[in-house]
């Protein structure tokens, strides 16, 4: 089974991330039940805005994140919080992945049926389970199965202060969160596998 990390870090390689600090938590659970994980940056790629699955102007890389996608049974989308919302890449993601919803199988479902998706989240003031309602919702929209709590997240609370990479600080129960997250998303994608879902009626 292959999972898909994709960190929506508006910082680029290599550069320290917050979120992909929090996202390993995420990452050796998974790996820990044999699953095969990749981790893209979208920050070190070349994404332009867009709905559609390649824009064909030479320089678009979404196509290469759109193959991942396609190869992974698991996504786990891992944004910071910026002014309480998913991170601009975060959103640009949400948009190209919007084409998916009218690609469809060689059984004509949508190809994100039987798929797995969670949510990871890092920001030094609170809005995570906005941005979690924010990104879940889409990804159901386009037609990921999100499991239940198929998420973690960490703040550090109101006002300014040090980031998840500063401090220990809640990491304890953000930690033991990602590894349900985990766990859940694996369960799920595996149930999925055995008796996966059909297309939808006529």
């Amino acid at each position: 089974m292959r999972a898909l990390v994709l960190n929506c870090t508006l910082k680029a390689s290599p550069e320290p991330s917050n979120t992909e600090k929090l996202a390993r938590v995420v990452i050796d659970a998974l790996r820990e039940r044999g699953v095969e994980v990749t981790e893209l940056r979208l920050a070190d790629l070349v994404i332009p805005p867009g709905v559609v699955t390649d824009l064909e102007d030479g320089t678009d890389q979404w196509p290469t994140v759109h193959a991942r996608l396609l190869e992974s049974r698991i996504l786990v989308v891992a944004t910071p919080t910026w002014v309480g919302r998913p991170s601009s890449l975060a959103q640009r993601m949400l948009e190209r992945m919007d084409a998916m919803i009218s690609e469809t199988d060689d059984e004509g479902r949508p190809v994100a049926y039987n798929r797995v998706a969670g949510v990871l989240v890092t920001g030094n003031e609170d809005g995570a389970h906005h941005v979690i309602s924010e990104i879940a919702g889409g990804l159901g929209d386009i037609g990921y199965t999100v499991p239940g709590q198929a998420w973690t997240y960490w703040n550090r609370g109101p006002g300014p202060g040090p980031s998840y990479g500063e401090t220990d600080e809640g990491h304890e129960w953000s930690a033991k969160t990602g590894r349900a997250m985990a766990a859940n998303l694996h369960a799920v994608a595996h149930a999925l596998a055995v008796t996966p879902i059909g297309p939808p009626p006529q």
